[in-house]
């Protein structure tokens, strides 16, 4: 009897093997023989705007890489979230992909009370595919030319001041009023629709202050229409040598990073996002690419692994929460 046992608890585990290593070749197969046909990515953001641009530039490259046509599905508006719910919802087998950035992962989660998909468990990082370090510009004629100075000038004009963000929970919006908070000043808070809005606020001089990228700003600084004041970053960015970060100013905390990733379903088979983790990779260190598309646009390249990206994004989530509620943003 106990060698009967003995015989059915081998066979037991010959057959549990057998399945192990038969899905572990099948899952091989599977990522060897992905993308078999074309891969749709989900871009929350406007055809024609500057992160369609951006992910177009990329995703040419790939469609190269993979021998598959990549088809770009714009679905602005509704602060990301109805894009990210196809996406959450689709098969998981690596042919619906998001493309989106911060705010969908780690602002979301904090102004809505609810939504149609879970931040943390719906989806599988892919690659942080760049940073855009955004900067603090305000009219020419206004009298600070640097946070220092803008910081001294509010508090001798408090309520006086005012900036334009493109929305309430968006990063000009956190920035500012995480500045506000660390100063002890007072700005007012113009919100716009989108962030062209705002920047044209200032040059109509509606508004004095705002937050934009380096690659749209650098033309509008050069011309004399905006004046620079800081900008985000671990240290100053190649299109503003001269212009100090916000810790070198003296606020290391304020956060007005826009970082830009890929997202899979969750459940995607892990060889397929390692495939796709690894060709963006190539493409984020091909030199062309990254001088014209990335640098000379403003952007950041990064490329990190599956496993940073998401250990980001949980050390994101958790800081943001007290962004948000020091600013009192609410859902719009």
């Amino acid at each position: 009897m106990i060698q009967r046992l003995f015989s059915r608890m081998r066979c037991c585990v010959a057959r549990t093997v057998t399945a192990l290593v038969l899905m572990g070749i099948a899952s091989g197969v599977q990522a060897q023989a992905w993308p078999s046909k074309p891969v749709r990515i989900l871009v929350p953001y406007p055809t024609g705007g500057p992160i369609d641009v951006f992910v177009r530039g990329i995703t040419d490259r790939l469609a190269q890489t993979w021998g598959q046509a990549i088809l770009i599905d714009n679905r602005p508006g509704g602060s990301t979230i109805p894009a990210a719910e196809v996406v959450a919802k689709s098969p998981a087998d690596g042919y619906t992909l998001l493309f989106t950035t911060d705010a969908t992962f780690t602002i979301n989660p904090h102004l809505f009370l609810k939504l149609p998909y879970d931040a943390q468990k719906d989806f599988d990082p892919v690659t942080l595919v760049a940073y855009l370090h955004m900067m603090m510009v305000a009219k020419p004629d206004l009298p600070a030319n640097n946070i220092t100075e803008l910081v001294a000038l509010a508090k001798a004009r408090p309520g006086k001041l005012n900036y334009g963000s493109f929305g309430s929970g968006s990063q000009p919006h956190l920035a500012t009023e995480q500045l506000k908070s660390k100063a002890g000043i007072n700005i007012l808070h113009v919100p716009y629709k989108a962030l062209p809005d705002a920047m044209f606020a200032v040059l109509k001089d509606e508004v004095q202050l705002t937050f934009i990228g380096p690659g749209t700003a650098i033309s509008q600084v050069k011309g004399g229409k905006l004046k620079a004041l800081a900008i985000a970053g671990q240290k100053r960015h190649p299109l503003f040598p001269d212009l100090p970060t916000f810790a070198e100013s003296g606020y290391p905390e304020i956060d007005a990073d826009v970082w830009y990733g890929i997202f899979a379903p969750a459940g995607t088979p892990r060889e397929i996002v390692t495939k796709i983790h690894r060709d963006v990779l190539r493409w984020v260190n091909d030199p062309e690419l990254r001088e014209k598309h990335f640098l000379g646009r403003g952007y950041t390249p990064a490329g990190i692994s599956p496993e940073e990206f998401t250990a980001h994004i949980r050390r994101e989530l958790v800081s943001r929460a007290q962004t948000v509620k020091i600013s009192g943003a609410k859902a719009e």
